[in-house]
């Protein structure tokens, strides 16, 4: 868990949170799930619906079941557990924001805490978990967020991801675009 002691502390931490794919046996505890749930609950949202319903996954079977509905997510397994992210599916785009949003906090929330944690989606295999978690068809659910002690947030796959960040210079413009300082 990161010490935090000023802003520059808090900021340093929340640039620091990485999606993480490798973990080891543990549990989250009672306390620090509902932290986080609590951090969920209090995301910002589009129009302040709070759309939003989380299920809590902590039954390894399940876990494995929904980590073979894709190739990549086979980390899903690994986890303590993890938070089904389910959506009323009835405007896709602001959904699709607030989807962002609470993931984000969640893995923020998580990092602070000490604890692991990544977004696994499903892409074509939707209702396949959806099945397996109960979820009626006209809902929405992308992912689920795995949480739990980690071995480390590095990419292990082969194919992930180049490190490292563009930088500032690439990426921002200053009253329109293109123009720099």
């Amino acid at each position: 868990m990161p010490e935090i002691t000023s802003t520059p502390d808090a900021l340093e931490a929340i640039r620091k949170v990485r999606q993480v794919r490798q973990y080891e046996p543990g549990t989250v505890s009672e306390t620090d799930l509902n932290t986080i749930l609590e951090i969920a609950r209090w995301s910002g949202s589009s129009r302040n619906t709070q759309p939003w319903r989380f299920i809590v996954v902590e039954d390894k079977d399940v876990l494995a079941k929904l980590s073979e509905l894709r190739p990549n997510i086979t980390w899903v397994a690994e986890g303590a557990m993890a938070i089904a992210l389910v959506f009323p599916g009835e405007n896709e785009v602001h959904e699709a924001y607030d989807e962002g949003r609470v993931s984000e906090r969640i893995m923020i929330a998580a990092e602070l805490l000490g604890i692991g944690a990544g977004t696994a989606w499903f892409a074509e295999n939707e209702n396949v978990a959806k099945e397996i978690l109960g979820i009626p068809q006209e809902m929405t659910l992308h992912s689920v967020m795995v949480l739990g002690p980690y071995v480390t947030s590095k990419d292990p796959r082969p194919t992930g991801p180049k490190p490292g960040r563009k930088s500032l210079d690439e990426l921002v413009s200053y009253g329109t675009w293109g123009q720099k300082r």
